[in-house]
């Protein structure tokens, strides 16, 4: 059964629930990003230094590979509609701070906890989840994180558009200050339009709380290797804002930090162990068992696609104005092209996953990812133009579908636990920017897209042999203990 494209200009049923859920996708990453073209007149402003600019960007994504964690779990237990309109008003008063910040250290702090704003994606991943059935949800959730991410590219705009119409030295304050006010009026306007599930039907919570269940002891395992790359994720942000780094942390600040990050692991591994202890003394019925590997594979998956996303555009206008002599406004032009074609790429990736199966189509996705970075790792003064633009829009249209398809198997896990696998890979996708990022400030930008690349390959080839297709149904145990099957195909 196809897609009703047809419904898609309607705003009832699921529809009203694809809409608004896009929505308040954009609008997060409005807010999240708004900070991103005025950079020019907080260095101004603020008499900022170059280290204290690259510090504000690094704050800004810092929270968001926790909070995408923590806020999967809260979807799961408290349903999205709350979660999502918590998570925008304290957004949008947040980015009025912002907007009245007198110093650094202000803005410092505010640009940290707007991180959190970035969680945003993994609420609608868990409701289009409820409203859409297995044969559409990738299509929907393509929509989804297409048109939603693309609030970001509509911030860098908008914002200074707005900042110059209003002039003097504290436009963008009004600019930023009316992103917040934005986020606000339309988390009330999400509160009064929105259900968790259709009428009727129930909503799965996980069992306990605070980490993910676990089928087995193996899984467990699995699970708790998981967790570590996000602790050193972290841990590499630190380092990057330390006396190593920008130099913006001291030794003494740095090691307090370092301290929270490993005693945040210690307990998550310790709350992970409490939920899941019972696999080490008894099974796990089998039908309401999930392999986990599917989990991980999803994790690298969407960090080869996403986390590649977050490194390539903050690189890629500088790469094309250095390499090939563009102009700073066509460079820019360039490196646009590689979000932009996530309005169609997403959903595409999402539809393919619907029609062919979700590890089929996620194989092809990281196959053209694999070759378009291998491809650009070519890439010099010596070829035209022409030819590098056309390559590097066919890599970002594989990327983001790449994302589609991830969108398109993450509900077809386990039901109940939706939001927290959407937020493991939200975050791994983060964790991979930090990475690749990492590797481009110590090496070229030919030999950071080669590393790129490779690490796709082995993702590839770790998806060919554990990676599975999702199964014809899955079950879940309702509120009174009832078993339930669920249709998933």
């Amino acid at each position: 059964m196809s897609f009703p494209l047809a419904k898609l200009g309607t705003f009832e049923g699921r529809f009203r629930i694809l809409h608004c859920s896009w929505l308040a996708f954009f609008i997060s990453f409005v807010v999240w990003f708004n900070h991103a073209a005025i950079l020019g007149s907080l260095r101004d402003g603020f008499g900022l230094s170059d280290g204290q600019i690259k510090a504000l960007l690094i704050l800004n994504v810092a929270i968001t590979i926790p909070a995408r964690i923590i806020i999967g779990m809260l979807v799961d237990a408290f349903g999205p509609k709350r979660v999502y309109t918590v998570l925008l008003l304290i957004s949008g008063l947040l980015c009025i701070a912002f907007a009245l910040a007198q110093s650094f250290g202000q803005l410092a702090l505010l640009r940290f906890l707007l991180g959190f704003v970035g969680a945003g994606f993994v609420v609608g991943i868990r409701l289009i989840s409820e409203w859409f059935p297995a044969r559409e949800v990738g299509f929907a959730e393509g929509i989804y994180g297409g048109w939603g991410n693309f609030g970001a590219s509509a911030a860098t705009v908008a914002v200074p558009l707005l900042a110059l119409a209003v002039g003097g030295d504290n436009g963008w304050r009004y600019a930023v200050a009316s992103t917040g006010a934005l986020a606000i009026a339309y988390a009330l306007f999400f509160y009064r339009n929105v259900s968790d599930t259709p009428k009727g039907s129930t909503y799965f919570k996980p069992k306990r709380g605070g980490a993910m269940e676990v089928s087995n002891k193996g899984d467990f395992v699995l699970y708790a290797l998981s967790l570590l790359p996000m602790v050193l994720a972290l841990a590499l942000l630190i380092w990057k804002l330390g006396p190593s780094g920008l130099g913006l942390l001291g030794s003494g600040a740095s090691g307090a930090l370092y301290g929270v990050v490993v005693l945040m692991g210690l307990l998550q591994w310790w709350r992970a162990w409490q939920v899941n202890a019972q696999v080490f003394v008894k099974p796990v019925p089998a039908f309401d068992r999930y392999p986990f590997k599917q989990v991980l594979m999803l994790n690298l998956a969407y960090m080869a696609a996403f986390g590649s996303e977050i490194a390539v555009i903050s690189m890629l206008p500088l790469f094309f104005q250095d390499t090939f002599g563009l102009s700073q406004m066509a460079a820019g032009l360039v490196g646009a092209s590689f979000t932009v074609s996530n309005l169609f790429a997403r959903p595409g990736g999402g539809w393919i996953a619907d029609r062919i199966g979700r590890s089929r189509a996620t194989l092809i996705a990281l196959a053209g990812v694999t070759a378009g970075y291998l491809l650009m790792s070519k890439l010099d003064a010596n070829w035209p133009v022409t030819a590098a633009v056309l390559l590097t829009v066919v890599c970002s249209v594989f990327v983001q579908a790449g994302c589609g398809t991830v969108y398109a198997a993450i509900p077809l896990v386990k039901r109940r636990l939706t939001g927290q696998v959407a937020g493991m890979a939200g975050a791994y996708g983060n964790v991979g920017g930090v990475i690749f990022l990492t590797v481009l400030s110590f090496t070229s930008p030919q030999h950071f897209f080669l590393v790129i690349g490779l690490f796709s390959l082995a993702v590839w080839i770790a998806c060919w042999f554990w990676l599975e297709e999702s199964q014809t149904q899955t079950a879940d145990v309702l509120p009174d203990g009832t078993v339930m099957m669920i249709e998933v195909k």
